[in-house]
């Protein structure tokens, strides 16, 4: 049977800990000059209706690393864009290529079209989820700090996409998470419901943020929100990672964000600047836990 990574409980934690394990192997290796062609002669399709940086670079850079090849398509480049059905796409495009990795508003068509591909799917980004996120930040924890069970992690901010998969992830990897949210900007309610372990919400920052041993945001007005962005600031002012609030958490927090960031908002810079921020490690770290995603999927 086919394995798709569409959401981050897609897999168990033995498979998701096995992966980050290689990843932080395949890091290593890459960093000794190690050549790897593990996906010699294999492709991987990536299908785009939005811009991105870390998400383009890293699958691409992966594909190339591991001997593989990686084939751009945005939504102006294939029938997809124009109005072919997503069944048809799907069963056209698995048929022809290893995997597919989808980067595209919607996250119900990336289940559609995982139902007619023959080849395991991938979520790069989604409206609901962002399980590639997070997988590098749980090995950026895991290289940083150890294991991430039973520590306490503080989201602030907008309850988006990312905070939801932190909710999935908290549950598997049986680690605390306060979300602190304005009224109005909580997670989706179908993630409330379904995922109640280990999870607190709480209206202030900066008790959500006491002895986190990991704090995390993201920007106010994610892609397709950037309309909302003066009355999200007006109801997210008080929930910027400042000095402040990092100073009621633990002594050796880290501090995270998927990038890009808007210094000022919701980070100020000298946090995000400052010795606890890992995210120029977790944005690397895209890259060689995909590797080991595209690795674990492609040859199960």
């Amino acid at each position: 049977m086919t394995k798709h990574f569409i959401d981050f409980n897609n897999l168990s934690f033995d498979e998701l800990q096995d992966i980050i394990n290689h990843a932080i192997a395949l890091k290593k290796q890459y960093n000794e000059g190690a050549i790897n062609n593990s996906l010699k002669n294999k492709t991987l399709a990536m299908i785009f209706d939005k811009s991105s940086t870390r998400t383009r670079v890293s699958f691409e850079a992966g594909m190339t690393q591991l001997g593989g090849h990686a084939l751009f398509l945005s939504n102006k480049d294939i029938q997809l864009g124009r109005g072919e059905p997503i069944t048809d796409s799907a069963i056209v495009i698995s048929s022809m290529v290893d995997a597919v990795m989808l980067r595209i508003s919607s996250h119900n068509d990336i289940i559609e079209f995982s139902k007619h591909s023959n080849k395991p799917i991938i979520n790069a980004l989604s409206d609901l989820s962002h399980p590639c996120q997070i997988l590098a930040d749980l090995m950026t924890f895991q290289e940083q700090r150890g294991s991430i069970n039973g520590k306490k992690v503080a989201w602030i901010g907008d309850g988006n996409n990312v905070c939801q998969t932190y909710m999935q992830a908290a549950e598997i990897f049986n680690f605390e998470l306060t979300i602190s949210t304005p009224n109005g900007y909580e997670p989706n309610q179908a993630f409330v419901e379904s995922y109640q372990n280990n999870i607190n919400y709480c209206s202030s920052p900066m008790d959500a943020c006491k002895v986190a041993d990991l704090v995390v945001t993201d920007v106010w007005a994610s892609m397709g929100k950037e309309s909302e962005q003066k009355q999200r600031e007006l109801a997210l002012k008080g929930y910027q990672v400042n000095k402040k609030m990092m100073s009621v958490a633990n002594s050796d927090a880290l501090f995270m964000h998927c990038l890009p960031a808007h210094r000022g908002e919701e980070v100020s810079a000298d946090v995000i600047d400052g010795k606890q921020s890992v995210v120029w490690d977790e944005a690397e770290n895209r890259l060689h836990a995909q590797k080991a995603l595209l690795l674990y999927l492609i040859e199960t």
